[in-house]
């Protein structure tokens, strides 16, 4: 069955706009894992514009399924993550500028040999964020990382059948050379429950990182609720 890891950055958005204590991400996280999630994914930023240095600790502590922290390949960074040691780290790419992130990991950055290597000494499990394409691909499989997450992003703004159709293949095509190299595969960015469906053939997808469309319709129903719809789309 696939994987569901649900994003809570945007619960910590919420709270920083009054830098409050409310919403908390911890708690939004034990309500994820009692409604089906089976990871939860936080995204720790350079300028801690959402998640903070104590959500982390804390869900570390509290996480009963499986804590997937999101970073930039930086020594802080690094050094946070063995400190801390979250199941698992999605190296991304990051700038202050953006808004969200915006595209797939340089694959080619100086030091990123070493840095994978540095975590993995560590018993953390690596993934690179990347585009689909079959030969970065093959390149973190040689920089030695565990996992993939396919940057969906282009695919969720993709406005026509013909582009939807074309950037689904480029998915899939991914997936499907990840899972050859022996790969654990994810996927995500502007996944919606509106565009799923359309990846639902994509069979090699083990896992998906979904956040802002959950906390979005949770405005609404509630975030269990919002969980277990989700849930039943990806199978």
């Amino acid at each position: 069955m696939t994987k569901l890891g649900v994003n809570i950055d945007h619960i910590a958005t919420i709270r920083q706009a009054r830098k409050t204590i409310e919403p908390d991400p911890v708690e939004a996280a034990f309500i994820a894992e009692k409604n089906g999630a089976d990871q939860i994914t936080i995204h720790l930023r350079e300028d801690r514009r959402h998640i903070q240095d104590r959500d982390l600790r804390i869900l570390r502590e509290t996480i009963q399924t499986r804590l997937n922290l999101e970073m930039a390949p930086t020594p802080e960074m690094i050094g946070i993550a063995k400190a801390v040691h979250p199941d698992s780290v999605t190296l991304v790419p990051e700038k202050r500028e953006e808004v969200t992130t915006e595209g797939g990991l340089n694959v080619a950055i100086k030091g990123l040999e070493e840095k994978i290597a540095e975590l993995k000494s560590s018993k953390i499990k690596v993934s690179l964020f990347i585009a689909p394409d079959i030969e970065v691909i093959k390149k973190s499989r040689k920089l030695g990382a565990d996992a993939i997450e396919i940057h969906t992003g282009y695919f969720a703004n993709s406005k026509s059948e013909k582009e939807i159709k074309n950037e689904v293949e480029r998915i899939k095509d991914a997936a499907h050379t990840a899972k050859k190299l022996d790969l654990y595969v994810a996927a995500g960015h502007g996944i919606t429950y509106h565009n799923i469906h359309y990846l639902k053939d994509v069979v090699e997808i083990e896992e998906y990182n979904i956040g802002h469309t959950i906390i979005s319709r949770a405005v609404f129903v509630g975030l269990g609720q919002a969980i277990r719809e989700m849930k039943a789309l990806i199978g």
